[in-house]
Formats: structure tokens, sequence, C-alpha cells
């Protein structure tokens, strides 16, 4: 019974968000297919928890998270648009293509 009261005060945990989108990281865009003339810079993986006490997380908040946390990494980078490249694993993993496609 006590884990069962646990487990409910955590899941409205389970669905926030802990990741900020830098002011740098607001300037990159993430794209479905890259442009041709887009310089590819490399690639970053980012990283997420996906369960918070066993109990999963809203995929769709883990996507998002993952998503930020690409276009932050990829403003450090010097780039301007991101693409997945992979799905999210059970990690709670994806990994990013980088690009700088602006001038």
């Amino acid at each position: 019974m006590r884990s069962l009261y646990i487990a409910l005060l955590l899941l409205p945990l389970a669905a926030c968000s802990w990741v900020d989108l830098t002011k740098e990281g607001k300037t990159v865009t993430q794209v479905s297919k890259v442009p041709t003339s887009c310089k590819r810079l490399g690639s970053t993986t980012s990283a997420t928890r996906s369960t918070l006490a066993s109990i999963e997380r809203d995929s769709e908040k883990v996507g998002v998270e993952l998503s930020t946390l690409a276009r932050n990494a990829a403003a450090r980078m010097g780039g301007d648009t991101i693409t997945a490249e992979s799905g999210i694993n059970d990690k709670g993993e994806q990994v990013f293509g980088v690009y700088r496609c602006g001038q």
C-alpha cells in the first residue's frame, strides 16, 4: 500500500519538464529534412529520464526535452538546424544531426 501511495505522489512529476531552452538554443530550428545547402557540423546525443521511480514519463514530454537539449547543444557547436537521426531508445536517448544552414 505504501508503494502505491508513493507512486501516486510521483505521478504528476512524471509529466514535468526540467529542461530549459537557452537564448542561443532558440535560434536553432528542428526540421524533418535538411536542405542540401546546409553544412553538416556533426551530431549530438541527447539524454533525459524516460522513467521516474519506475513510472513511464509522458513520451511527448521526453521528446520535447530531447529536442530542447539538442537545440542547446547545436547552438554551442555553431549550428542553426537539427534533425533527428534516430528514434528515442529505451534509455531516453536520441541522436540528432547538427547543421549550419544560414549565413
